[in-house]
């Protein structure tokens, strides 16, 4: 997630509907974090191929580390948003 395309400014509002997108993407990234914390220690965790329908057995503790740090990656440009445009607000 860490080479997404930089934001810009559109009159026709593609800024809120980029935020609503990532916001939506935060709250799914919350249910997989939340439910991959909740699986008992023996669960098995399969990770889908991106562009795939492919699975592969995965480590638990590594893909909940993983969610969590992309969780915290949409926060960061959640954030980052909310700050620029407040920022154009008080100019």
């Amino acid at each position: 997630m860490s080479g997404q395309a930089p934001q810009r400014e559109e009159p026709d509002g593609s800024r809120g509907r980029e935020k609503e997108e990532l916001n939506r993407k935060i709250k799914e990234q919350k249910v997989v974090v939340d439910e991959l914390s909740n699986l008992k220690k023996n669960r098995k965790v399969y990770k889908q191929q991106p562009n795939s329908y492919i699975f592969f057995l995965a480590d638990r503790t590594q893909t909940l580390s993983e969610s969590k740090n992309t969780l915290d990656e949409l926060r960061k440009a959640y954030q980052e948003m909310e700050n620029s445009e407040k920022g154009k607000i008080k100019k």
